[in-house]
């Protein structure tokens, strides 16, 4: 199995949903939990790397396997080993950039 390196890319908030649907409204604001930039590795066994937000992991955790496994995306992504995932949060998601790492 491979690594797998999980980077924050982007965070997206919409506060017309937040003051819509939920309790506190926009005050919630964007993600707390994750900031762009952050980076985590992923050593297999399904094991969430530290300080990761469960739900994301739990939205994500199939395409950090398959890549772990060595799935591809080719033709699909223009670099192979890569995908572009998020969670499933709709008011305030986070997207990472995952990619598997070199054996070593």
């Amino acid at each position: 199995m491979k690594k797998v390196k999980i980077s924050v890319i982007r965070k997206e908030f919409y506060p017309e949903f937040a003051d819509e649907y939920l309790t506190d409204g926009a005050e919630v604001g964007p993600c707390l939990l994750l900031n762009v930039g952050d980076e985590f590795i992923y050593d297999g066994g399904a094991e969430m790397p530290l300080n990761f937000c469960p739900w994301a992991w739990i939205d994500i955790y199939r395409g950090v396997n398959a890549l772990s496994a060595g799935a591809s995306y080719v033709p699909w992504n223009k670099k192979d080993g890569l995908q572009i995932l998020c969670c499933t949060d709709g008011i305030r998601p986070v997207i990472f950039k995952v990619e598997s790492l070199d054996d070593d």
